[in-house]
């Protein structure tokens, strides 16, 4: 992908990639997430549509049904795909201090853009989460 950056500005690629399929029609929203030290954030859950997100500050356990869970760092950019896959967490993995992040959520008009994952439905899928870390 080639920008032309022109003048004084400087611009730093955070992510780019193939995007999944946007809602047609849809409503774009844009919001900072705060966790406090140790959070475990929202429970398992899901979006209507894709997630951008970028981590201002701190650290994230991040993990969607499928992948293992992973570290993202303050300065990292991370998607998900939206639809049927299930964000099982986006905790805070610092016990001292905030972290931070930015999402750019596409989402289908009058859906929730979250929706939550009640018990019989996780273990219904539980074939489908990675190995959890010992």
């Amino acid at each position: 992908m080639d920008v032309d950056v022109r003048g004084n500005s400087v611009l730093s690629l955070l992510f780019h990639g193939t995007p999944s399929k946007l809602p047609d029609p849809a409503d774009v929203m844009t919001a900072l997430i705060e966790l406090p030290p140790g959070d475990p954030g929202s429970p398992p859950h899901r979006h209507s549509g894709p997630v951008y997100g970028y981590m201002v500050e701190g650290e994230m356990i991040f993990e969607l049904e499928g992948e293992p869970e992973r570290v993202i760092r303050a300065g990292e950019a991370f998607w998900e795909p939206g639809g049927d896959v299930i964000h099982y967490q986006a905790a805070n993995n610092l016990a001292d201090s905030w972290s931070r992040f930015v999402v750019v959520m596409f989402c289908v008009p009058d859906v929730p853009m979250l929706t939550y994952v009640d018990d019989a439905e996780l273990a219904a899928r539980a074939d489908r989460r990675a190995p959890r870390p010992n």
